[in-house]
């Protein structure tokens, strides 16, 4: 048995907030497969103090597009002006969804949408708003496509400023091919070793990360700041054309 001493936390988590937004297309209360995931890695941030907070985006009217209130762009009614209240508070972001056709659900892709809406936005420093905060996902279905999946939404997540610590995904397909989903019966997933390391692994992978952003006030402000380039600082950038 391991020495208690070694398994102890490095640090204390209890003032981060952590959100989750569950992605699948099954609106509440009906089952979700990726809410399996979810409590998984949920429950272990709670047990350490972390505020968690989730939700089903299906669950609300969130409609498609790039900007941050869709309402001033013909839609009669958005939720996510007031959702994304949830993410600004969020030190850590999860993303988790199923897989269909081997690529993220239409929910997926639409929270993807609407992040980038938003990420033009600044924080206090001047630079863009993601900054110092981590992301990861989780992938849930019963055919291919997991790493596919898991390489879009942490891409998505990092071009828009999040940090992404190492092992940041963690997923449950079963076999290839038609087949019982997460938390069916005798589906095996549950008890799947793999992706209870992984999903242990990417909880506490961004425990730490958050930690370390938070400790250090988020992304050190120089050389990334919008505000700074827009008054005409270039970082030592030297214009080719000016040589």
């Amino acid at each position: 048995m391991a020495d208690q001493e070694h398994t102890r936390p490095p640090a204390d988590y209890s003032d981060l907030r952590a959100l989750f937004i569950n992605c699948t297309l099954k609106p509440s209360p009906e089952k979700s497969h990726t809410q399996g995931l979810i409590d998984i890695s949920a429950g272990i941030m709670r047990k350490q103090g972390v505020t968690v907070e989730q939700f089903r985006s299906v669950d609300h009217v969130i409609p498609p597009g790039v900007y941050p209130d869709m309402t001033e762009h013909g839609w009669s009614t958005d939720e996510w002006p007031e959702l994304f209240e949830k993410v600004k508070a969020a030190h850590i972001l999860v993303l988790a969804g199923p897989i269909w056709l081997g690529d993220n659900s239409s929910e997926m892709k639409k929270i993807h949408e609407r992040l980038y809406a938003c990420s033009g936005l600044l924080n206090d420093a001047g630079q863009y708003l993601y900054y110092g905060r981590v992301g990861g996902c989780l992938i849930t279905g019963n055919e291919d496509g997991a790493k596919h999946c898991a390489m879009n939404t942490l891409y998505s997540l990092q071009h828009v400023g999040y940090t992404i610590p190492p092992q940041a995904d963690a997923a449950w397909v079963g076999e290839a091919g038609p087949g019982p989903s997460y938390l069916d019966e005798g589906s095996g997933g549950p008890e799947n070793d793999f992706t209870n390391k992984n999903t242990t692994f990417m909880t506490w992978n961004l425990l730490h990360f958050a930690r370390m952003r938070t400790d250090q006030g988020g992304v050190p402000a120089y050389g990334n700041q919008r505000t700074e380039w827009e008054a005409g600082c270039r970082f030592d950038f030297e214009n080719p054309e000016y040589r």
